[in-house]
This record gives structure tokens, sequence and C-alpha cells, in this order.
């Protein structure tokens, strides 16, 4: 006897195009011009900080940093969809998610000046700090999720991922833990092609990476157009709302315009061509068209909202660059209490007044 095991499928949509035209029989009827307005003025704002991070890096006042330059879709559209109880776990690129869910400006920049008194997320925001470790977020954001289904809270975790983060084994235990516990996890795959230097051709033979679900049993998989901040959100959107039925794997296809980090050279490997053909497909430019043509954006407005950000940038960086830190902090934010091995080195470390750097 031979009969078919298996068969699943992936569909891939997009609402908003490259020329700002909309598929009205997949516009979200809860999506209107103020709400595209206000996805533009984050993704504007969120480019705004970026460069400016960026800047401040090259000048020796931050540390390492991985720009976000056309990515803003996919992390405000997904970050505009989190309902107020609903909590999200980031890698070391979600700026704007944080953004969007009210990080005090200058926290994001005492952060990329090293200071760990940054990752002490207000309890509002909702998210975890940022991490680095590829995709080591995950089996966070699993536990995470597993404890909103014990504790009936109806809370969802929204969890970013990046493509070569789905390579790791991290990835995989977190969304099959996620499928066999009906766990409330949204993983969103944020695709934008390159893992450092590794093209994503070269990190799997699969068609796709939201198929990468279907082994853990996951029902609701999609692709979308990670440049369509109206599908991101539309997509998340729904996931969240039917996460009390089980987990969700959204793989969002975007593009790292700028670098890796502020240590990686992307002309080493990439080729220009690439880069050329998908800066017509650039997040931003598409919802400018679209609102230009309602009449909500043009150069004055825009002026002008680029001219309030960077007063509220320029307060918050004067602010991060103005803390004091507490030399104890690096002993007192490793676990929820000091244990005694850590305890005795921060006496012996303050005696010898290691702060001010006289101890001999």
């Amino acid at each position: 006897m031979k009969r078919e095991a298996f068969s699943g499928s992936v569909t891939y949509f997009q609402i908003m195009d490259e020329n700002g035209n909309v598929d009205k029989e997949l516009m979200p009827n809860y999506v209107d011009d103020n709400k595209i307005l206000e996805m533009l003025k984050y993704m504007v704002l969120a480019r705004e900080i970026d460069a400016k991070a960026l800047s401040l890096q090259r000048q020796g006042r931050a540390v390492t940093y991985a720009p976000l330059l056309g990515e803003e879709a996919t992390q405000v559209g997904a970050a505009m969809a989190l309902r107020n109880n609903d909590y999200f776990v980031p890698n070391f690129r979600q700026h704007a998610v944080y953004l969007v869910r009210g990080l005090p400006m200058e926290l994001y920049f005492l952060y990329w000046r090293g200071y760990e008194e940054a990752q002490k997320i207000p309890e509002n925001v909702k998210g975890l700090p940022v991490i680095v470790p590829v995709s080591t977020q995950m089996p966070h954001a699993a536990g995470i999720a597993f404890a909103q289904k014990y504790q009936k809270t109806g809370s969802a975790v929204v969890a970013f991922v990046g493509d070569g983060g789905t390579s790791e084994g991290d990835f995989y235990e977190a969304i099959n833990f996620a499928g066999a516990w009906n766990a409330p996890l949204i993983t969103i795959i944020e695709n934008n092609s390159w893992a450092i230097s590794e093209p994503t051709r070269m990190q799997t033979a699969a068609q796709t990476l939201a198929q990468k679900g279907i082994a853990a049993g996951i029902k609701r998989i999609i692709q979308v157009d990670g440049n369509d901040v109206i599908a991101v959100y539309k997509a998340v959107r729904e996931a969240i709302e039917a996460s009390d039925g089980g987990p969700a794997v959204i793989e969002a296809l975007t593009y790292r315009m700028g670098l890796h980090t502020t240590a990686d050279d992307p002309t080493k490997y990439r080729p220009d061509s690439e880069l050329e053909k998908w800066k017509p497909k650039d997040p931003i430019l598409r919802v400018k068209k679209y609102l230009s043509q309602k009449g909500l954006w043009n150069d004055d407005i825009e002026k002008a909202f680029l001219d309030e950000n960077m007063k509220k940038i320029d307060e918050a960086i004067d602010k991060a660059e103005r803390f004091v830190p507490d030399p104890k902090s690096m002993f007192e934010n490793v676990y929820s209490f000091v244990p005694d091995v850590l305890k005795k080195e921060m006496d012996e470390a303050v005696g010898e007044n290691f702060w001010q750097g006289d101890s001999e």
C-alpha cells in the first residue's frame, strides 16, 4: 500500500508593492491612511536614529553597532501588531521594535555606549534585552510563550530571528517545543538574505525558510514581503489573534541594505548589482509614494518631522552621554541575587577603588 503521508505549502503575499500600489482585496479593513501614516513616521524615525547611531560609532562614541537600514517595515509592522499584554524577544537588530514599544530613547543610545544599565527594560515595554549570540533567544521565547499558556494570560510572544539563526539548533528546538505544546509563540524570520557574509542559498536547500516550521507541526506558516509594512502588520496581527490555537512562523523577505555590523565590510562579499536591485523596494519609499498621492506626505512635512525628531534624538544622546554608571552593576546584574562568590569579588573591587583605576 502507498498513500500520501503529508502535503503542505507556503503562501506568499504582498499588499503594497514598490510603487505604492495596494491590493484592495488583501488590504485589511482595520488599516486606514492614518494608521499607514503612523507606520511611516515610525519607520522614518527608526532610520533617522539608525543613521545617528552609526555616526556615533564612527566617532568613537558608541560600540559595535548593527544597522537596521532596509528592514524598517518588518520591525515596525510586527511591533505595531503587538497588543499591550504581548511580549517580544529580539536579537541584536530590532531597534525599531523597541522604539514602537516605547523604550525611552536615551536607553537606546545608552546601550550602544556599552552600559548594561540600559538592558533593564521597563516593564511596560514587555521585551527582553538585546540578545547577540545567534538564535539563543529562541528557547527563551518558547519558554515565555509556554508560561503564558500555562498561566492562561492570553498573551502571545513574538520572537525575531535572522535567516542565519534558522540554521542553529536553538531555532529548531524552540519551534519544535512550541509546536508540541501548542504555545503562543509567533516566530518572525527576518530573512535579509545574508548571515554576515553567508548568503541564504548556502545555508539551506529549502525553497523557503518558513517551511522549516512544517516539521515542527506548526499550522500557521506564511511568507510575506518584509518590505511591505502593511503585509507584515496583517500577518503578525492575525497570527497573534489566533495564538490561542498555537504557534506561527512568519518569514519576512527583506534586505540588509547596509552593514551586518560596523565591524563588517559587505563590499568584500556582496555584489553591487544585488544591492541596486533592492533599492527600489525600499520599505519607506513605497509608503511615501502611497501617502503622497493622498496628500498626506510631502517634502515640507518630511522636513518638519525630521527636524522635530533630531531634537529628540540629540536630547536623548545628551542624556546618555551624561550618564554616570554604578560600577557595582557589573556584579549585581548577573543574577537575580548576588551570590557569595560575586559578593566577595565586589567587596574586594570596591575596597581597591577599582573604578577610579587606583588599584596596584
